[in-house]
C-alpha cells in the first residue's frame, strides 16, 4: 500500500511530544538538597541501548529502535560514537557519527554515509570509485513504556524519530530520476524486551521518499509520494555480551531507470563492557543501480557510555 502523509504535521507531532518529555524528565528528577551526587551515566543494564543503525540512531544496523542510546537512565546523560563498513560484491559502503541522550527520553544524532560505487562507477558513467556523501541528522523520543522495567506487562516502548538527509550529489542523483538530493524520513518504532526470554522484538514503520536510504537521492520519475515502509528485528541475547539476531527493512521504489529491494541481515553483537561494542553481519541489500543481488559483509564498531 502506497500513501500521502503531511509531513508538516508529523513533525508537528514529534516536536509537541519532545516537549512534554522532557518536561516529565524533569519532574521526575530526584531532589539534590544534601543527597549524594548520582552518578551521570551508566545506569543502564549492558547491551540495552542497542548499537547504531547505518543513519546513526540506536537500534540494529539497518533500522532504528525505541530505545534510547547509550547507556544513561532518568537522571543520567548518555552518548556513542560509531564507524560501519558494508562491502558487498560491487559497492562499498562507510558510515561513521555519534549521539547524545538525555534522561533516556531524547537523542541526537548525526551522521555521515560515504557510498563507493567502486568499478561499478565506470560502468555507470561516474567514473572508476565515485563516491556518494550524505549527511544525517536524527532525533528521537521515547514516548511512553519502557524496555527494561515494564516486564509485567505486554506494553512495549514505544518513540518517535526524524532523519533529515542531505545528498551532496545533486546534480548527479537527479539525472537518474530523484526529485530532490534532500528528504525527511518519519518513523515509529516499538521495542519490546523479555528479559526471562533473554528476547528483543523490534517493529518500526517508517514513512520516507529515500531511494537506498537516500543514497540516490528522494523520489523518483515512478513516485514522489511518502511510502509507508516496514522494518522488524529480533535479536536473542545468548549471554550477557553476546546477542544474534536478524532485520529486516523494506523500501520505496521510485526510479525508473532501477528497481529497488528490501534488505535483510543476520547478526552478531558484543560488548565486553559498556563503553565499547562491535557487531559483525551478512547482509543482503538486493539490486543497486542495475547491479543485481548485492551481498555481503557489515562490521560496526561503538564506543561510548
Amino acid at each position: 500500500m502506497r500513501c500521502r502523509i503531511s509531513a508538516s504535521s508529523l513533525a508537528s507531532a514529534l516536536l509537541t511530544a519532545l516537549v512534554f518529555q522532557s518536561t516529565a524528565a524533569r519532574a521526575d528528577a530526584p531532589a539534590a538538597d544534601g543527597a549524594p551526587a548520582a552518578p551521570m551515566t551508566g545506569g543502564k543494564l549492558l547491551l540495552t541501548g542497542g548499537v547504531t543503525e547505518i543513519e546513526g540512531a540506536a537500534g540494529g544496523g539497518l533500522t532504528p529502535w525505541a530505545v534510547i542510546g547509550g547507556y544513561g537512565t532518568a537522571s543520567q546523560l548518555g552518548a556513542n560514537a560509531y564507524g560501519t563498513y558494508v562491502h558487498t560484491q560491487d559497492y562499498a559502503l562507510a558510515s561513521y557519527g555519534a549521539l547524545v541522550a538525555v534522561a533516556n527520553r531524547v537523542e541526537f544524532s548525526i551522521a555521515r554515509q560515504v557510498f563507493d560505487t567502486r568499478d561499478v562507477g565506470a560502468q555507470l558513467g561516474l567514473g572508476s570509485g565515485f563516491k556518494f556523501n550524505m549527511d544525517t541528522i536524527g532525533l528521537k523520543v521515547r514516548l511512553f513504556g519502557d524496555a527494561v522495567l515494564d516486564q509485567d506487562t505486554w506494553l512495549p516502548q514505544v518513540a518517535a524519530g526524524i532523519q533529515f538527509k542531505h545528498n551532496e550529489q545533486g546534480d548527479i542523483v537527479k539525472a537518474v530520476g530523484a526529485t530532490s538530493n534532500s528528504g525527511t524520513d518519519f518513523y515509529l518504532s516499538a521495542t519490546k524486551l523479555l528479559l526471562a526470554q533473554s528476547l528483543l522484538l523490534n517493529g518500526t514503520l517508517r514513512f520516507t521518499k529515500a531511494n537506498q536510504f537516500g543514497l540516490l537521492g528522494f523520489g523518483g520519475d515512478k513516485s514522489n509520494a511518502y511510502h509507508p515502509e516496514f522494518e522488524a528485528s529480533v535479536a536473542y541475547l545468548l549471554s550477557r555480551y553476546v546477542a544474534v539476531g536478524a532485520e529486516y527493512r523494506s523500501k520505496p521504489d521510485n526510479l525508473g531507470f532501477a528497481r529497488e529491494q528490501d534488505a535483510y541481515d543476520a547478526f552478531i553483537a558484543w560488548a565486553p563492557t559498556k563503553h565499547v561494542s562491535m557487531t559483525l553481519a551478512y547482509v543482503s541489500l538486493g539490486d543497486i543501480a542495475t547491479i543485481r543481488n548485492q551481498r555481503g559483509v557489515y562490521a560496526s564498531l561503538q564506543v561510548g557510555f
